[in-house]
């Protein structure tokens, strides 16, 4: 049970990762690619996930309350946090055909959640009590992701207007971030191999707003969203060229960060592909849905492998005598210099 306890915020990712294939092919099975199960299979895989980790971090929250008020103070790991009642919402989406009236719940209660931490924990940052070396794209989960996200869990449930402001919230708030978190990446010290994970998320932002605008406009996939989708595909491209580097400390946990970019690129991808005719155009968008799909399941494939060795849980250090175990490292996470 102690291996429980080291279990880090950042597994979230997961959630986000498992559950966007799913609906991904959710999708692909509405217009008659794929049979129904296959997107059910990983839209309830996600959403089983979910609970599990809400119920790992309870369990941590009531056993080992250091680890989880370390993890909350550290500016490095906090932002994963917010993944928590964001799954939330996803998994609203999820559960939506087979329970709304527990989706309804999820998705009220994780919105409020989410906004809750960013005024908690995220306002105190414009005091200035964030350093440098933390300002990674993890930074995007509270301010962007988060407000993607609920967009996202509003549109599937008819609230498109309310989804629009939650659109805008994360739009704006990306624009703000982007330029500060890039020029960190290009100018400050190097990234630790163990931690270069962390840079996945800069794939989402323009990939994910692309799915959240979808989901409040009716699916339309106009100007606006191609636009959104060309963006991606930039990053999508730097990131290849980045690979090795990426992947110095071989694979960690810490690569599901780049797991909501890519779900969301093969959701967008796979509606961008039914409804442009250009052939062009269509040719990008088969390439971005069988690169995403491969790479998510590549991800997958390789945690069960992680966990089949037992690797999965970084591994706790040293507790000092008398003294609380620390917070276990977190993977996808900028560490001290």
């Amino acid at each position: 049970m102690r291996t429980l306890q080291r279990v880090p915020a950042s597994f979230f990712g997961m959630v986000l990762g498992v559950f966007g294939l799913g609906s991904t092919w959710r999708y692909g099975a509405s217009i008659g690619l794929v049979p129904h199960w296959v997107g059910e299979v990983g839209v309830l895989a996600g959403c089983g996930v979910w609970f599990a980790l809400v119920a790992v971090y309870v369990y941590r929250f009531l056993t080992a309350r250091d680890g989880v008020a370390a993890e909350w103070r550290d500016p490095a790991t906090f932002s994963f946090i917010s993944l928590l009642p964001a799954g939330g919402v996803l998994v609203s989406v999820g559960l939506h055909p087979y329970v709304p009236v527990v989706a309804a719940v999820l998705l009220w209660l994780g919105i409020a959640g989410q906004l809750a931490f960013v005024a908690v924990r995220c306002a105190p940052l414009w005091a200035g009590t964030q350093p440098l070396d933390a300002t990674t794209p993890g930074l995007y989960l509270p301010f962007v992701a988060a407000n993607f996200i609920s967009a996202i869990g509003l549109g599937a449930a008819g609230h498109e207007k309310l989804g629009y402001l939650f659109l805008g919230a994360g739009v704006i708030s990306w624009l703000t971030l982007e330029p500060l978190i890039t020029h960190r990446l290009r100018t400050g010290p190097e990234t630790p191999p163990a931690a270069r994970g962390v840079i996945g998320v800069q794939l989402a932002p323009a990939f994910v707003a692309c799915y959240a605008y979808l989901a409040v406009n009716g699916g339309r996939f106009d100007t606006l969203a191609l636009g959104l989708f060309g963006y991606g595909v930039l990053q999508l491209v730097l990131m290849l060229r980045l690979w090795r580097w990426i992947l110095a400390a071989g694979f960690t946990p810490g690569l599901w960060a780049f797991s909501f970019g890519l779900a969301a690129m093969s959701n967008t991808g796979l509606r961008f592909l039914y409804s442009r005719p250009d052939t062009d155009v269509r040719i990008v968008a088969i390439a971005v849905v069988v690169i995403a799909t491969a790479l998510l399941v590549a991800l997958i494939v390789g945690t069960v492998v992680l966990v089949v060795r037992g690797r999965l849980v970084p591994a706790a250090r040293p507790a000092s005598s008398g003294g609380p175990e620390p917070v276990p490292p977190v993977p996808s996470a900028t560490t001290s210099r």
